[in-house]
């Protein structure tokens, strides 16, 4: 990947300010994730696949930072934030337990440059997520639904259970109204019990379907998004079936799995 100009990173270094933005809407998405809507007064249009970092300030000073990707698409008014709560998250516990509509957050952003889709990068896409790892893959979808509806796309999601699947609602419609999408939900820890869902895990059975649902074109971009062994297996397969290397683009959630997780820097 070809690095910005020392000029470049400057400038981009100092647009990164912390902001105060107001939540204007909470929803459930699963029992253990929610999306935040927040109002940023100076936000700065972002890139499809972006994530902020978000500060939460104690009484007493404490600060907690944490990285979170951006569900909603670079059009959309509000930036969207999908939290999933985490038994020793810090930062995640208190937007699930406190944080409500007509509150205040601190956020900075947007940031990242890699793992990114906008529609000078043609298609067509495919798109692989694990759990969380759906996030920044749906603001891909969302964008190429309002900039380049006919360009191809699938996303193969991976959940554990069937009411862990994040954006399910939006994603099941999608596959009835949008002809140049396709989902490819696959269940790992019970029977899926919906026609729109298999039970397994990905692998190299589910791989080959999805490419050849794309008529013999391989993907002109790849994303894949989800904890560190998910990414390690998923990628490892795409190679397999023969995805170009130089078009696979990987985010890892990483750090203390206790903790909220991270969004780090992506990687090719």
């Amino acid at each position: 990947m070809t690095e910005p100009a020392t000029s470049e990173v400057t400038q981009a270094s100092a647009r990164l300010v912390w902001q105060t933005g107001t939540v204007e809407q909470v929803v459930a998405d699963t029992p253990t994730v929610k999306s935040f809507f927040i109002r940023v007064p100076a936000w700065h249009r972002f890139r499809a696949g972006q994530h902020v970092d978000v500060r939460l300030t104690a009484p007493d000073g404490y600060q907690a930072e944490r990285s979170y990707s951006i569900g909603s698409a670079p059009e959309d008014d509000l930036v969207e934030l999908v939290i999933e709560k985490l038994a020793e998250g810090e930062v995640s516990g208190f937007f699930h337990d406190v944080v409500q509509a007509g509150d205040t957050v601190e956020l900075r952003g947007p940031i990242g440059g890699h793992f990114v889709w906008g529609p000078g990068d043609g298609g067509p896409i495919l798109l692989v997520g694990g759990g969380s790892g759906v996030v920044p893959l749906m603001s891909i979808l969302r964008h190429r639904m309002n900039v380049g509806p006919q360009v191809t796309a699938a996303l193969i999601y991976s959940v554990r259970h069937f009411d862990e699947v994040i954006f399910r609602d939006e994603l099941f419609r999608r596959v009835e109204t949008d002809p140049n999408f396709r989902l490819w939900l696959t269940v790992t820890r019970e029977t899926a019990g919906h026609s729109l869902a298999r039970s397994g895990r990905v692998d190299g059975a589910l791989v080959s379907a999805v490419l050849a649902a794309f008529g013999g074109a391989a993907p002109a971009c790849t994303y894949v998004c989800g904890s560190n062994a998910f990414v390690d297996t998923a990628s490892r397969l795409l190679l397999d079936m023969g995805v170009p290397f130089a078009s696979i683009k990987t985010e890892r959630y990483g750090g203390d799995p206790a903790r909220d997780t991270a969004v780090p820097v992506a990687e090719s």
